[in-house]
């Protein structure tokens, strides 16, 4: 799609989850085909409808192959006017959050931790059966 240029104003239009942009670090977001698949829900998307996202977007931590998907949504950049809210300039030496992917793995290692644990506390049971069994015999 072409770049455009749009004014707050413009992108305010769009607030509804049929026609929904938002603006991210001064990139306009055409995010209405991603709302029903947003894993955070709907609500989360419907509430900067129209407005910078950018705070809200930073915040969450989004990971590397979110921030990739966001950039196949771009459809302008934002066209700013006297008045308009200035972005909140970071705070010197600050810099963007990591995405924490690192706990990712925690729940495919959970599992496996569970498993053999399973795994030894069943063959544990059938020995100690087996040695009983032995015994009384």
């Amino acid at each position: 799609m072409a770049t455009i240029e749009l004014t707050y104003q413009d992108v305010a239009e769009h607030n509804t989850k049929k026609d929904l942009y938002c603006v991210i670090h001064d990139q306009i977001y055409d995010i209405t085909k991603f709302v029903d698949e947003h894993p955070g829900g709907e609500e989360v998307l419907l509430d900067i409808a129209g407005q910078d996202a950018s705070e809200a977007f930073e915040d969450v931590g989004h990971s590397d192959e979110a921030r990739e998907s966001l950039e196949q949504l771009k459809v302008g950049i934002l066209k700013r006017n006297p008045g308009d809210p200035k972005p909140k300039a970071p705070l010197p030496g600050a810099v963007a959050p990591q995405a924490n992917n690192a706990s990712a793995g925690l729940g495919v290692g959970l599992y496996a931790v569970l498993l053999i644990g399973g795994l030894l506390g069943y063959l544990g049971y059938n020995y100690l059966q087996q040695q009983q069994a032995a015994a009384s015999a």
